[in-house]
């Protein structure tokens, strides 16, 4: 399962996100910024600047706003390019300012880190080091040319060379640590944001097809017994009006008409009520519902079921919500996926609580990734061993995420264990693999208890 297949978004996708008043606003930030920070030097601490150059500049960066302002609509999004000149143009025109202030002796030097920690948040890879690397080649520059600053008294303002070298290595590993920090947790959010999308996508599926289902049985069901009355009094009809041949061709349109209303019903699946029977099913039948399209895999899946406690042999009837079906059913693929030959889906339950583990003759999960299973697009370098046993596999971590939102969101707690030393193995056809087990409150997933004999209720239209 790739991204693509998901539609979800890669680096240069996201950066269009950017929207060009927003670069302009932070913009006219950095403007008055520094429009006040030149006017203190000179007014407030009597320091001599290059002031025509300096506000040569600001002005550059003024005109470049006023410019993008009335060319380009407000609601304009930049691309990975456009974004990438934005930001450089920024770090150039303040590397500017700082040569004409001093260089590093400037105070604010740190001030380059802005741009490269923007282009890390929000551009690509490549985008970043282009703008790490001019970054540094600038601030190293500034270390040997540039303007002193200077009181009006003419004493030069300078720090020792040991602070100007610490200066330029402190910027030079923000720079390396700042871009990699806030690239490592934009990547993070972007994966779980990603993920959640996948498994909101997931969910939606799954409830249209089991709302699909429902529509068509209650239709058919509940409109089938009058169209096919009204039916067989058209065909009479057609038979006792052999001498009325215009009333005959009205009773013909209605046969017609009925006809094609069981057509209709046939490829109905937008609208329609649910069927109340449907939503509530034993345990193991809902086990058996997930487990269905894995079970002609080339792997044996088992159900097994109980013993419950006393008075309660039976499995008890479950809420049949699609984020169950569909997070039970990411599970036992995943099984299915590593095991051996054999998969055992155990359904277990007693008075305050229903598990269902899940367990596979394979190797089991790594030890060092046990931990972090159920993270989204969580990656892992694959040995040339996994590529024999299971070449078409491509999985991200991404269905274990899905499984675990879906069924904790259901109420249930999910946890994960090995049932032997995976370095060690297990037997084939043994259940010593990975185990994954899921437990929920009774009072969460166990459907609402009618007196027998007592009926359900009438069908309740489904929300579209």
């Amino acid at each position: 399962m790739s991204q693509t297949d998901l539609g979800l978004l890669d680096e240069d996708q996201r950066s269009n996100f950017i929207r060009l008043r927003t670069m302009i606003l932070l913009r006219w930030v950095a403007i008055g910024g520094q429009i006040i920070a030149i006017s203190v030097a000179q007014q407030l601490y009597d320091l001599r600047l290059e002031l025509g150059l300096c506000y040569l500049a600001v002005g550059v960066s003024i005109i470049g706003n006023l410019v993008a302002m009335f060319i380009f609509p407000e609601n304009k999004r930049l691309t990975e390019n456009e974004n990438l000149l934005m930001v450089m143009f920024d770090l150039l025109q303040l590397c500017f300012l700082l040569f004409l202030t001093g260089g590093l002796n400037n105070p604010f030097t740190l001030l380059v880190l802005g741009p490269v920690t923007v282009s890390a948040a929000a551009l690509s890879l490549r985008s970043t080091i282009l703008l790490n690397v001019t970054a540094f080649v600038l601030i190293t520059v500034m270390v040997f040319f540039h303007l002193p600053l200077r009181t009006l008294d003419g004493i030069t303002l300078q720090l020792p060379q040991v602070f100007v070298f610490g200066q330029w290595t402190a910027i030079t590993i923000a720079l390396v640590f700042i871009s990699v920090y806030a690239r490592r947790i934009t990547r993070e959010m972007n994966a779980m944001s990603d993920a959640l999308t996948a498994t909101q996508m997931a969910l939606s599926r799954a409830q249209k097809l089991n709302d699909l289902g429902g529509v068509v049985a209650a239709a058919a069901h509940e409109l089938g017994t009058p169209l096919a009355t009204i039916k067989l009094t058209s065909a009479e009809l057609i038979e006792d009006l052999d001498d009325h041949p215009e009333l005959q061709e009205d009773a013909r349109l209605i046969r017609d008409q009925a006809d094609r209303c069981r057509d209709i019903l046939r490829g109905m699946g937008r609208a329609g009520k649910d069927d109340l029977h449907l939503r509530q099913a034993p345990l193991t039948e809902v086990i058996r519902e997930a487990a269905e399209p894995h079970e002609n895999r080339g792997k044996e899946i088992h159900v097994e079921a109980g013993p419950g406690p006393e008075g309660a042999p039976l499995p008890p009837q479950i809420l049949r919500r699609p984020e169950i079906i569909h997070g039970l059913r990411n599970l036992i693929q995943n099984a299915v996926d590593f095991a051996r030959s054999q998969v055992w889906v155990e359904a277990i339950w007693d008075a305050g609580s229903i598990t269902v583990r899940i367990i596979d003759d394979g190797q089991g999960f790594p030890p060092h990734l046990i931990g972090r299973l159920g993270d989204p697009l969580m990656r892992r370098r694959r040995s040339e061993s996994d590529r024999r046993t299971r070449p078409e596999y491509e999985g991200m971590g991404l269905g274990l995420f899905i499984a675990k939102t879906l069924l904790e969101r259901s109420g249930a707690e999910l946890s994960f264990a090995n049932g032997a030393d995976p370095f060690i193995g297990s037997e084939k056809g043994a259940p010593r693999g990975a185990i994954v087990e899921v437990v929920w409150p009774s009072s969460r997933i166990i459907a609402p208890r009618h007196a027998p004999g007592t009926p359900l209720g009438e069908n309740r239209p489904i929300e579209i």
